[in-house]
């Protein structure tokens, strides 16, 4: 091995997600950050989705000749690696590398199969369920962005697993003056997701405004990032004749986002129960946001030492009620975006966790 081999990493990718890709990002950040400890990052995709799967993982067997002892960065979501959520190439590269002699670190963006009602669907879950077992069982290393114990699968004496959480894929934006009381406070809802799931969304926004309102809350509305531009109709429609200032901006430039949220003192989290692994929730700490969100499986995690608000799931009516007593209590709001401010700078800052990515590599372990 050359003496620097350990100084240059890869990250491999598979297929990239639009309209804005995630993993792309998280790889992106992380690699700024590691620049700092000396560590150069290469990110390096795996075409198979245009070139085929058999040229792409030709390809690769081709490029890896160059990686032998060093760190590979593999990551892992089931859609990266299939056109249909079977992810078997995903397993196909990681021999590839294996045999190759790269030391490779499997990064579990998801951790476990997706569920579904269909039978179908229950097919695909226990294929992915598979090939993530596989992946940790063939790879050197495995970073899981949710804390160990929450998974259920993995056994807790494991030496090869390690938690580092997932930071934002934002800039992270300036320290913001302290609001004015004169000022009309701002509430964010950063990203929607696609339908049928979109229409759920809009309307437990719809009812939280509607109970805030309804409690003497006055605020304005943005909505920003993936999905909103495509629900700026019924958005809209939704919040007719309520009196409130709602906008939808749309998908932005990550440096515009993170000027966006600095501008907010809150952001509802809506999709889905608040976890580990949603980005928009971590770029709202980034920002110093209270959040606002549903509970179910935040518990157990370092979000519940951030500015979190938890109500319970699906209850649009207890989402405007706590929105309604931030907003109303200026102290308790500040209080919260500290918690925010400091949870990001201890767990989800880009530094953090190249720091803990470093050190969990340097550990003596498989």
């Amino acid at each position: 091995m050359a003496p620097d081999a350990t100084r240059r990493w890869v990250a491999l990718l598979g297929k990239p997600d639009t309209p804005a890709d995630g993993v792309e990002d998280y790889c992106t950040y992380l690699g700024g950050a590691l620049s700092a400890h000396g560590v150069e990052l290469q990110p390096v995709r795996v075409h198979w989705a245009k070139e085929g799967a058999a040229r792409a993982l030709m390809d690769l067997w081709r490029q890896a000749r160059q990686w032998r002892g060093s760190w590979v960065l593999f990551q892992y979501t089931a859609m990266a690696w299939s056109r249909r959520g079977f992810p078997i190439r995903a397993l196909a590269a990681m021999v590839i590398l294996r045999w190759r002699g790269a030391r490779c670190v499997a990064v579990f963006h998801e951790p476990c199969g997706s569920r579904g009602p269909r039978v179908s669907d229950r097919i695909r879950e226990r294929c992915q369920n598979w090939v993530i077992r596989r992946l940790f069982k063939t790879a050197n290393r495995a970073i899981f962005l949710d804390p160990l114990e929450t998974i259920s699968w993995l056994r807790r004496e494991t030496e090869k697993a390690g938690f580092i959480p997932i930071g934002a894929n934002i800039p992270e934006p300036a320290r913001r003056a302290a609001r004015q009381n004169a000022d009309l406070a701002k509430v964010g809802v950063f990203c929607l997701s696609e339908p049928p799931f979109v229409h759920d969304e809009v309307e437990d926004i719809s009812k939280a405004v509607r109970k805030a309102v309804d409690s003497g809350a006055a605020f304005r509305l943005v909505f920003l990032g993936r999905g909103t531009a495509e629900a700026s109709a019924e958005t809209k429609n939704a919040f007719a004749g309520l009196g409130i200032d709602a906008k939808s901006l749309g998908l932005l430039p990550a440096e515009r986002v993170a000027e966006v949220l600095a501008t907010c003192d809150v952001m509802l989290c809506v999709r889905g129960r608040l976890y580990m692994r949603r980005g928009s929730a971590i770029a709202g700490l980034a920002a110093g946001l209270a959040i606002v969100g549903y509970e179910g499986a935040a518990e157990g995690t370092p979000l519940v030492d951030s500015g979190v608000v938890l109500v319970p799931y699906r209850d649009g009516e207890a989402l405007g009620t706590a929105l309604a007593r931030l907003l109303a209590d200026r102290n308790s709001l500040s209080e919260l975006q500290e918690k925010s401010r400091q949870a990001y700078s201890k767990y989800f800052c880009w530094p953090s966790i190249a720091g803990r990515l470093i050190d969990f590599l340097a550990t003596n372990k498989p």
